[in-house]
């Protein structure tokens, strides 16, 4: 394994959020504060609680998981077109380095950027709700498991678009939509029985489902399911990434 190949990329891509600091991690945590404000402070106050946890509480979670999901998509997919866009990515293609490796060097960037801001937006929440951690590995493992499966998923979107049209075609119609519905403000039980079956072909229920059961001990659906559709997910993008690199699709040609 080529170690230096997958520091020099991974190193070249967190120096480009220092470099974008204010889009990167500034925007995102103001963007979630906004809604702290809103939906916890200002719409949380006269609503019940939900599962016995207030519902400011609530959404820390769902808030959390949405801006994980949306920032991993984002640095990963960019991070991987930029290269093809300027034509640099042929000169990675090239050099001595495995598949393996040019994945885990973007990937990795992207994963770590996403949890640096997950974190931040944790420790900004407690600044307008209080809510506590019951399970903080768990925590954690479902953080870095979401923030890894989505820097690969926008890993193959950065590789699939051709223009920046597409490279925010797919999170902006599709991942953010199914984000808002699959519980981030509101938990599935309070959806009508048909509609509940429905949201379960949502796999991003599971996503925050899990997440928010290591914040409370309460979830929509059992860890066991929360944390199979997860690893699910990570399997059929780690499939993806491999027939991409086997076929060359969109790299080679």
């Amino acid at each position: 394994m080529n170690i230096y190949a997958i520091r020099a990329i991974y190193f070249f891509e967190m120096a480009r959020t220092l470099r974008t600091l204010l889009q990167s991690i500034v925007s995102p945590v103001i963007s979630t504060s906004l809604y702290f404000v809103v939906f916890g402070s200002a719409i949380g106050s006269h609503m019940t609680a939900i599962g016995g946890v207030s519902y400011g509480a609530f959404i820390v979670p769902g808030l959390v998981m949405l801006s994980l999901l949306t920032q991993s998509i984002s640095n990963a997919s960019f991070g991987i077109y930029f290269p093809k866009f300027v034509g640099t990515i042929y000169e990675i293609l090239s050099a001595p380095v495995s598949a393996f490796e040019i994945v885990a060097g973007y990937v990795g960037a992207a994963a770590s950027k996403s949890i640096i801001l997950g974190l931040i937006i944790l420790v900004t929440a407690r600044l307008f709700v209080t809510f506590e951690i019951a399970h903080p590995l768990w925590m954690l493992t479902f953080l870095v498991l979401t923030a890894l499966t989505f820097s690969l998923f926008g890993f193959i979107i950065g590789i699939w678009a051709d223009n920046f049209e597409k490279l925010q075609l797919v999170p902006l119609l599709i991942v953010t939509p199914l984000t808002f519905l699959g519980g981030s403000f509101y938990s599935i039980h309070m959806l009508p029985p048909f509609w509940q079956k429905v949201t379960l072909f949502n796999p991003v229920v599971y996503l925050i489902s899990g997440f928010r059961w290591s914040f409370y001990g309460v979830s929509d659906v059992s860890l066991g399911i929360s944390v199979g559709m997860t690893l699910i997910f990570l399997a059929v993008c780690l499939a993806v990434v491999w027939w991409i690199f086997r076929s060359g699709y969109r790299l080679k040609t």
